[in-house]
């Protein structure tokens, strides 16, 4: 039986059993049975949650690319390894094989030795999805650079603010990007956040939009002209497995974003062993992931988890709705896609259009459905599993954070009977734990608390960037020798796990803790609700009142106001009693979301509170300018 590739249930249980039981016996036969390493480790884990330090295949050397192309290019030279999707469906898909990749990922590589780039270096990348930013993040990994990518759609500001966290000497961009029917002007936004930034002393310029750009003397180069140049071949780096691999910013509840560094032997085991389970991949398979590769989820499972396998991983540069709400499907039926990962946002958005966007393409190929980055409210998933997968795909609602580098509790196809709005199992080496205020574990099925980890895996985070101190406050101080992932869990009867959102996310209104997920799923199951989102706000009797923020479908938007009011809080009685109704319903024509689609609730708990002093810089948000439209229209 192979511990590294889950066909059925039975197997799942039996690999899981001795994941737990020796995990290091267990992630050493994977590490060594798929992998090439070009020394073997000393030991195959070292930890102590109390400091915190973790250590995965010590003493072991190794270059990830090679693992994600160069040990491929016998087998598989001529499949193709990314397929370029752009964002004007009249441009063609672009197919880059394995060779190929191998060649565009050296020349770049070259480039970046060329530029003074070495071992340690921190590169900073800021470029929409084009080919040029997966062969850039894999040509910093060939030479041992440590590259941060940052979503090529935040601000000057927020940019700025992570280049000089890691104090990058080099920006990689593209003159412009397209979304949509819009451009934007990468080059413009870069040049401002440089103006406040001493440690970079390149900038290679890639040419997307052809539009006219300054290029600072002695700073600037066009990219292209100098691949041209390089040299086709770039012997790769060796690095030690506890080397650093990149940077990756996530929100930190104060504002400062926090730079979560990944290592490099077993974020690479982590992230391919995950990809393959999760997603049931095959060798003939074609593999979508549409998230952007600023994402976690872009580095996993767009560029590393599924290069790793072998595999042909697409990369789309477009929008959902662009230039209809049907471009997804066409783009399914066009390059016959077996796998789709997509985030609930985007199926939620989809969902509230037209159903013949949907029915008129054929998603016959498709054999595996994902989600990620929220839990998938039930009617969504319902949406998702009849309409997108006919009923004959199962769904993987995957839960995992920036921290943990990879998919921790998740379905697995045709082994893990799924249920709608549950994560369920923890894969292979994942220990979870639920534990209560008081730090002690909470044991058996049907329980509640807050969800942690016991024992470390392969690609976690091993700090912050720059402040230890920050990384042990936040994830190992609340609960002894235990990972703490910030968010609230339930065990159902069978021991399947439900997230249910941040704890912050847990309002205590006279005495009783509601979650703010389950109380959204029972609004947004209303006909007339596209989506909502709760926060908790002062109230002189129970302590904290509910505010409900709730955008209507077309269909809602003609009803009387005052009737929807009453009809969702019906709803939310008969789904989860009346402790849980809504003191105050707005209807608004958004919610404040960062770039990956999360609800900014820090700024709606301040709106719902009338607390307008200070809501922090909202640049960053996905539609800042919804923030001015609900607070003018709060109750």
């Amino acid at each position: 039986m192979s511990n590294y590739h889950i066909k059925h249930l039975e197997e799942y249980f039996q690999v899981y059993r001795r994941s737990v039981r020796n995990p290091e016996n267990f992630w050493e036969e994977i590490a060594e049975e798929h992998f090439l390493w070009r020394k073997k480790w000393n030991k195959v884990l070292e930890w102590d949650f109390t400091k915190p330090e973790v250590k995965w295949f010590s003493g072991a050397q190794l270059n990830i690319t090679e693992n994600c192309i160069d040990r491929h290019l016998h087998v598989r030279g001529d499949k193709t390894a990314i397929l370029f999707e752009p964002n004007n469906p009249d441009e063609p898909a672009e197919h880059i094989s394995y060779l190929e990749l191998h060649k565009r990922v050296s020349k770049f590589a070259n480039v970046l030795k060329d530029k003074g780039i070495k071992k340690g270096d921190r590169v900073v990348i800021y470029l929409p999805m084009i080919p040029e930013l997966a062969v850039s993040v894999l040509a910093c990994a060939r030479i041992g650079a440590i590259h941060s990518v940052v979503f090529a759609g935040f601000s000057a500001s927020a940019l700025a603010t992570r280049i000089n966290d890691c104090e990058a000497k080099m920006v990689i961009t593209s003159d412009g990007s397209y979304r949509g029917a819009k451009t934007i002007d990468l080059k413009g936004i870069v040049d401002e956040a440089l103006e406040s930034c001493a440690t970079v002393d390149k900038v290679l310029v890639a040419k997307r939009i052809n539009s006219d750009i300054q290029l600072k003397e002695n700073r600037d180069e066009w990219l292209q002209p100098l691949l041209d140049e390089a040299y086709g071949d770039c012997v790769p780096e060796i690095m030690d497995a506890e080397d650093p691999l990149f940077i990756l910013y996530t929100s930190g509840s104060t504002g400062k974003p926090k730079g979560m560094m990944h290592t490099t032997g077993g974020y690479m085991v982590y992230a391919a062993y995950s990809f393959k389970n999760v997603f049931q991949y095959r060798e003939e398979d074609v593999y979508w992931c549409t998230a952007d590769i600023g994402w976690i989820t872009g580095h996993s499972y767009i560029v590393y988890g599924p290069l790793a396998n072998g595999a042909t991983t697409v990369m789309f540069e477009g929008v959902p709705s662009y230039p209809d709400y049907g471009r997804f499907w066409e783009i399914v039926q066009k390059h016959k896609v077996t796998q789709f990962y997509t985030a609930p946002t985007a199926i939620r958005a989809l969902a509230k259009e037209n159903l013949d966007f949907v029915t008129k393409y054929d998603l016959s190929s498709l054999k595996v459905l994902g989600t990620v980055g929220e839990p998938i409210n039930e009617e969504a998933w319902h949406w998702y599993n009849d309409h997108v997968g006919e009923k004959k795909c199962p769904i993987v609602d995957t839960w995992w954070q920036t921290e943990t580098g990879g998919i921790m509790i998740s379905p697995i196809p045709f082994s893990t009977p799924t249920k709608p709005t549950y994560a369920t199992l923890p894969l292979p080496g994942i220990q979870p734990a639920l534990m209560d205020e008081n730090g002690k574990e909470i044991k058996g099925n049907q329980v509640d608390g807050r969800l942690c980890i016991k024992y470390p895996w392969p690609s976690m985070a091993r700090t912050i960037w720059g402040n230890h101190q920050r990384y042990k406050d936040t994830y190992f101080s609340a609960f002894e020798n235990m990972y703490f992932t910030g968010d609230g869990a339930l065990r159902d009867e069978v021991g399947y796990y439900r997230i249910t959102g941040r704890v912050d996310d847990v309002i205590i209104v006279s005495g009783h803790n509601l979650g703010t997920a389950p109380i959204e799923d029972a609004i947004n199951e209303h006909p007339a609700v596209a989506e909502s989102a709760i926060v908790g706000f002062p109230h002189d009797i129970k302590g904290n009142a509910l505010y409900g923020f709730v955008i209507l479908k077309e269909t809602g938007e003609s009803r009387d106001r005052n009737n929807l009011r009453n009809e969702i809080n019906q709803q939310i009685s008969d789904k989860i009693g009346p402790i849980a109704k809504l003191n105050k319903i707005q209807f608004v024509p958004g919610l404040p979301k960062t770039r990956s689609g999360k609800i900014m609730r820090r700024i709606l708990r301040k709106i719902a509170s009338n607390d307008l002093s200070n809501l922090g810089d909202t640049s960053t948000l996905l539609n800042p300018e919804v923030v001015d439209q609900i607070i003018k229209e709060a109750l």
